[in-house]
């Protein structure tokens, strides 16, 4: 059996709360580390950029120095002077720098001329030769040679190591020897101090996002707190209204069961002990053979009739009849007639047509609302007319009860918020009716005088018309409700 998940009000508070902060922390983490790494590594790159600039410029005069230690030798010499070369050759081999800085030579064959660092090359044919990562090697330094000067980077083995690194070499021509002089320097330091650089940026967006968790904690723990204070604090305020809630319906069961026993002793008792009395009299008279007896029959059968209405009234007071059977129309105007014809105060009753349809709850508040309007009308208002009117509007539905009487103590001119309508229990009961449709009860006294009561359902309790069945809840003609 499946159990589906229900939330308790303090955790939809959480998750209301919660989700948008969390939400918003993860856009902001994300938008930080995205803006942080691109900074970063544009840093990195500039770094790196800047490095290896500082490496070849480096380059371009360790060639120039080694070009000025044989340039008399190199400039005044024929281009067949082997003895010349061998000198240059051997100027050049003993120029090393550094524990794997050296100088190189190749003809533009491809033949190494000169290697200190790695003297097993020399007198080898090495064109073609490419690195471990398939970059030529021998064949674009000549190019470059050939072309007067400039920088190529490859995988070269490391004299102190053997391994092989990254290598920037820098080379140029010498034309009438036709060889490529240049020199190399290993950037492994540059890739170290650009590793070292990455290895730092993660940590610290790393640290970032550990704070930006920490400061989400923190809030959230924050709002967790601050939702169970509520909760808790909702939840006695709750329970307090609940007992008084509790503690009104039963004032209202006891109030009504009193207002029952009184109307059963005061009307149907008397009612009944004089039928009584009268059917008493009439056996005395019978075994007398008195004919008034048949009078006292009559007035009993009178007396018993209205007793007969008056359980009517009573029951009508209690839950009408005509309200499940014939719609709110008719009961209000059963209710408002009754009233008249009790209270001889002189009353009007309309309606405007229209085609939706209460459902069973408005239509239940709506009359308990007039019922406990036209009461406080009887009991307290001393008004000569009352008017009550009902109407479908573009909210909703809306029912006016109007009176001429005395209107409001303090004569306020507010809606449903004002004070005055926790004055008294009819007031409040007509408020916690209309509230629970989620509705509007607004009760004012006009500077004319008298009191006006405005009860407003909205259209949620506003069932579509049915044309299968005859709408017998508000379609009525004016008057007749």
């Amino acid at each position: 059996m499946i159990r589906r998940f229900q939330t308790s009000y303090g955790q939809k508070l959480l998750i209301l709360a919660t989700v948008p902060l969390i939400l918003a922390v993860a856009a902001i983490s994300v938008l930080v580390t995205n803006q942080s790494r691109a900074l970063a590594e544009r840093e990195i790159e500039a770094l790196e950029t800047e490095l290896i600039e500082a490496k070849k410029a480096e380059l371009q005069n360790y060639v120039t120095l080694a070009k000025n230690a044989f340039f008399w030798t190199y400039g005044n010499r024929a281009p067949d002077d082997e003895t010349a070369k061998t000198r240059v050759t051997q100027i050049l081999a003993a120029m090393i720098y550094g524990d794997d800085g050296f100088y190189f030579v190749y003809d533009y064959n491809g033949v190494n001329i000169v290697s200190p660092r790695q003297t097993h090359l020399i007198g080898q044919n090495l064109s073609g030769q490419t690195d471990s990562a398939g970059t030529p090697i021998t064949d674009r330094l000549i190019d470059i040679a050939r072309n007067g000067a400039g920088y190529h980077t490859y995988l070269w083995p490391k004299p102190s190591t053997g391994e092989d690194a990254l290598m920037v070499a820098y080379v140029t021509g010498l034309g009438s020897w036709q060889w490529a002089l240049g020199t190399g320097v290993f950037i492994d330091d540059v890739v170290n101090t650009v590793a070292a650089a990455r290895a730092d940026m993660e940590r610290r967006i790393d640290q970032t996002f550990v704070q930006i968790g920490l400061i989400t904690f923190l809030a959230l723990l924050g709002v967790s707190l601050s939702g169970l204070f509520i909760t808790i604090r909702e939840r006695r305020l709750a329970d307090a209204k609940q007992k008084q809630l509790t503690q009104r319906i039963l004032d209202t069961q006891e109030e009504e069961r009193g207002r029952v026993a009184r109307e059963l002793h005061d009307s149907i008792s008397q009612i009944l002990v004089s039928v009584r009395y009268a059917l008493e009299t009439a056996r005395r008279r019978l075994a007398k053979g008195d004919e008034r007896a048949g009078q006292n029959i009559d007035h009993g059968i009178e007396t018993l009739a209205g007793a007969i209405q008056e359980v009517r009234r009573i029951s009508r007071d209690l839950r009408p009849g005509v309200l499940d059977d014939l719609g709110l129309g008719p009961a209000l105007k059963a209710l408002i007639e009754d009233f008249r014809q009790r209270t001889g105060i002189q009353t009007t009753f309309e309606t405007v047509v229209f085609r939706n349809r209460l459902d069973a709850d408005a239509k239940i508040a709506l009359y308990r609302v007039a019922q406990e309007a036209l009461t406080n009308i009887e009991r307290h208002a001393q008004a000569k007319n009352v008017a009550l009117s009902l109407a479908g509007t573009k909210r909703g539905a809306q029912m006016r009860i109007s009176d001429d009487g005395l209107g409001l103590p303090g004569k306020p001119h507010q809606d449903s918020a004002s004070p005055h309508l926790a004055g008294g229990m009819g007031l409040r009961n007509m408020q916690e009716r209309i509230d629970q449709l989620g509705g509007i009860l607004s009760v004012y006294s006009p500077r004319k005088g008298g009191t006006v009561i405005e009860a407003r359902v909205p259209l949620s309790h506003m069932l579509p018309p049915d044309p299968q069945v005859p709408d017998t809840s508000l379609l009525r003609p004016k008057g007749a409700l």
